[in-house]
């Protein structure tokens, strides 16, 4: 071992590649909300991200590899952040994990329609929607029918019935 990483086991690196909560969250609004500036992922955050962290996550996430940023070519002081194909890769790891959260956690019915409809599907769902951000981030030619799209509007079918029936 280099001295730099605990130890060489896989579970360990990816611990130490990924950091902490933050960066999963930010990755995962990066790629389930289609989150690519500064403000928007500080702004929608459900979690109430500060904003010193998440310019510290999104500096680690590009240092990483799983995240680049290039200028926004509409504005000059914002930056456009994409999934770097390692990240488009957790799409089953964080599949599985909203899964679990599904079994093991008070998880919210909104809140858990995309984890559901990810585990429904399974790998060939997980397969066609890392190639749709593959298109998205990376500029890979489109392919299929928009994961992303059935994801959101599943996720607005449960608000919208959620107002209706409180209201």
């Amino acid at each position: 071992m280099d001295g730099e990483h605990r130890s060489g086991c896989p579970i360990n690196l990816t611990l130490e590649m990924l950091g902490d909560r933050w960066s999963l969250i930010v990755i995962r609004d990066v790629m389930f909300g289609n989150r690519r500036h500064f403000r928007e992922l500080l702004n929608r955050s459900e979690e109430g991200i500060a904003s010193n962290i998440l310019a510290d996550r999104l500096k680690r996430l590009v240092e990483a590899g799983l995240l680049t940023r290039r200028d926004d070519p509409t504005h000059k002081q914002k930056a456009i952040y994409s999934l770097a194909e390692p990240a488009i890769q957790l799409v089953p790891l964080l599949a599985e994990m909203g899964a679990w959260g599904r079994r093991h956690t008070p998880a919210s019915e909104e809140l858990s329609i995309r984890a559901q409809l990810l585990e429904e599907g399974g790998p060939p769902m997980w397969e066609a929607f890392m190639a749709e951000l593959r298109s998205l981030h990376l500029g890979a030619p489109p392919a299929g029918p928009s994961v992303l799209a059935g994801l959101q509007a599943a996720y607005e079918a449960v608000v919208a019935r959620q107002r209706a029936a409180a209201g």
